[in-house]
Parts: structure tokens; C-alpha cells; sequence
């Protein structure tokens, strides 16, 4: 019988081995290759037309409200949050005072038509007199020219003729005075009526004073947003330009994006910026447009700037400050805050734009002038007037 002998195991073919590892190798350089060549071709194409940070942030306009007057608070009409539009009371001031200074300065004001009616008057009158004493010298003149004829032929008595003369001197003197006195007189109503008298228009300028301090007991908000950093509270004493509120008008903020120096070498007013807000995700995407650059750099505005002229230097990247509008449909559906960081990226593929704002931009909110409450005053003033006699 034979005996078993044990089999010799049979070795892997090492060629087979080294084939599937170069296949393997062959694969990775192949797929980086491609990764490579599709990174070139994206920044031929993309990415070297495009300028991005993410040091950037929302921005917008915080309206102060402030009181012109003082007072103590006695309404609050709005609180943080709330939204308000333009011309709403936030904040309402006690109006004793001011409604007792109106009084008065309406009370003046009607005093001082009737002195100037009577000072018409009186002029009137003494014009009455200055004619009056004209008749009496006129008749003084001729009673002494019939004395002296009269002299020559004795008729008369020197005594008598010295009564003729003294007579005449004294209406000469008279009409002299009333003269004056009445040049006087028309010196204060000279080319003037009562409506447009100094004295009157001083008048009128107090009320016109006490009004606005009347009507400025309610503070409006001048634009429409919404309140933020209420500090008023009920009760308290304010003086005038203590801020009390902010209104916020969120639908016109834009984006301040402080971008390398180096990157705006090719940067232009008017180029299309792509945006992100860390808010929404990057799903959502903002488009808007370069509106203008910073007049300088962040560190050039800096409470303490950097003194480069002095000791050791090192040379740090300087940031510009770009403000980017937005697209006002996109900002009504997808509201932002003041102060959210957002992502922004502009294309500086055309580069035709100015490099600088060539015109003046236009305030992005305006706020009520008081326009109506000089309207309203006015019409006060001309009906004291009138009651009081004035047109003249």
C-alpha cells in the first residue's frame, strides 16, 4: 500500500497581482487627473472672474427718535419690534405747558394788532393836525401882512402889529411841532399795513414758536420700519435730544462686504454680486450689484489708526469696505437684520463700470419736514389778525 504524500500548495500568480494594483493606481491618477483638469477649467472659466468673502454684513439706516422739546412722557405708542409706518406716535409729551405758552403767545400777538391799529390811528390823526396848524399859520401869515399894510397909514397901533407877530411865530412854531411830531408818528407805519407790521410779525414768530412746541409734544416716526432700542419709559423727564427709539426700515438695507485690497483690482461699480446669508442657508441666494466703495480703508477710520511711521512694521492686509445693493423683490420675500453675516461673491468678469461713484446718491428715507403744522399755524395767525382787526 502506498502511503500518502502531502501536496505542495500552490503560490498566486504574482503578474496577476501586479496588474490589478496598477489598474488601481492607473484609476486614482485618472480620477485626479480629471479632478485637476475640471478645477482648471472651472477657475478658466469661473473662478478667476470672481471676487468673494465672508466678511461681510447686513446693513441699514437707524432712525433716531428724538424729542425737540422737553417734557415728561405720558403715551408710548410702540414698542421693540413692533413695525410702524411714517407719521405713527411713538412717544406722546405732557402738553400743559406748552398749550399755557400758546395762550399767551396768541394773546400777544392779538394785543399787538390793536397797538398797531392805534398806532395808525394816531397817525391819522396827527396828519388831521398838521393840516389844522397849516390853516392856522396860513391865517397868521395874512393877519400880519394886513397889519403891515395897514402900519404905513396908522391905522393900526405898534402894539397891535407886535400881537400880529408874535401870533405868527407862535403858529409858525406850532405847525413845526406837528410836523415832527407826525414825521415821527409815520416812521413806525411807514409802507406797512397791520398785516406786515414789525410789531405784528414778531408777534406772529412767538406763536409760530409756541405752536411748533405745542405740536412737537408728539413725536411721529419719520420712517416706516420696524422700533429697536426703546429707551423711553412713562414718566420719565427727557430734554430735548434724548434718544428715546430707532426705527429700522428693513425693505432698504443693503450689505457692507470688506473685500482684500487685492481683490479690487478688477472691481466696478455696477458689477452683479451673488449673496448668501448664514440666516437662510446657502440654498437661498441673493442677487444684487456694487453699488460703491469705502472712502477708505477700515483701519484709516479706526478710533486709534495705525501709526506705520513709527517702530517696528508689519505689513498687514488692509480691507476696503464695498457696499452692495439688493434686489428689492428678493429682500420683500426673504427679510434680513441689521448686523447677520453674509456671503458675498461678485463677478468682475466686465470691468467697463467706474471705479469710483461719478453722481450723488439720493437719501435712501426722508422725513416729515413739518409742513403740515406750519400750514396750520399760519392759519391761526391770520385769523387772530382779523379778529382783531387787521387788513388794513
Amino acid at each position: 500500500m502506498e502511503e500518502n504524500k502531502p501536496e505542495t500548495p500552490t503560490q498566486p500568480a504574482a503578474p496577476a497581482k501586479n496588474g490589478k494594483r496598477r489598474k488601481l493606481i492607473g484609476a486614482i491618477v485618472g480620477v485626479f487627473a480629471i479632478g485637476v483638469l475640471a478645477y482648471g477649467t472651472w477657475w478658466a472659466l469661473v473662478s478667476r472672474y470672481a471676487e468673494s468673502t465672508d466678511d461681510a454684513y447686513v446693513n441699514a439706516d437707524v432712525v433716531q427718535v428724538t424729542s425737540q422739546v422737553p417734557g415728561t412722557v405720558v403715551k408710548i405708542g410702540a414698542n421693540d419690534t413692533d413695525f410702524v409706518r411714517a407719521g405713527d406716535i411713538l412717544v406722546r409729551l405732557d402738553t400743559a405747558d406748552a398749550h399755557v405758552a400758546l395762550d399767551q403767545a396768541e394773546a400777544t400777538l392779538a394785543k399787538t394788532v390793536r397797538q398797531v391799529r392805534n398806532l395808525f390811528e394816531t397817525s391819522g390823526q396827527l396828519e388831521a393836525g398838521v393840516h389844522q396848524h397849516e390853516a392856522d399859520l396860513a391865517r397868521a401869515r395874512e393877519d400880519l401882512r394886513r397889519r403891515e399894510r395897514l402900519a404905513d397909514t396908522g391905522a393900526v397901533s405898534g402894539e397891535e402889529l407886535q400881537h400880529a407877530r408874535d401870533a405868527f411865530s407862535a403858529a409858525e412854531a406850532a405847525d413845526a411841532v406837528a410836523r415832527r411830531q407826525f414825521a415821527a408818528q409815520r416812521a413806525l407805519v411807514d409802507r406797512t399795513t397791520v398785516d406786515d407790521h414789525p410789531d405784528v410779525k414778531n408777534a406772529a414768530a412767538r406763536v409760530r414758536e409756541a405752536y411748533l412746541a405745542y405740536s412737537r409734544a408728539e413725536l411721529p416716526a419719520p420712517v416706516s420700519g420696524y422700533v429697536a432700542k426703546r429707551s423711553v419709559q412713562l414718566g420719565q423727564r427727557i430734554a430735548p435730544g434724548t434718544p428715546l427709539m430707532a426705527v429700522v426700515p428693513l425693505d432698504e438695507v443693503w450689505v457692507d462686504a470688506n473685500f482684500k485690497e487685492a481683490q479690487l483690482r478688477n472691481m466696478r461699480v455696477g458689477q452683479p454680486v451673488e449673496l448668501s446669508a448664514d440666516l437662510y442657508g446657502g440654498k437661498l441666494e441673493y442677487h444684487g450689484h456694487v453699488a460703491g466703495f469705502g472712502a477708505g480703508t477700515g483701519g484709516a477710520f479706526a478710533l486709534l489708526p495705525a501709526q506705520n511711521a513709527s517702530g517696528n512694521w508689519i505689513k498687514i492686509v488692509q480691507r476696503v469696505p464695498v457696499r452692495i445693493a439688493l434686489d428689492p423683490a428678493e429682500l420683500a420675500q426673504h427679510p434680513l437684520r441689521v448686523g447677520l453675516s453674509i456671503a458675498a461673491r461678485v463677478d468682475v468678469r466686465d470691468t467697463s463700470g467706474p471705479l469710483v461713484t461719478t453722481h450723488v446718491n439720493g437719501a435712501s428715507s426722508t422725513a416729515d419736514a413739518g409742513d403740515g403744522s406750519k400750514a396750520a399755524v399760519d392759519v391761526l395767525i391770520a385769523r387772530i389778525v382779523a379778529e382783531n382787526g387787521g387788513g388794513r
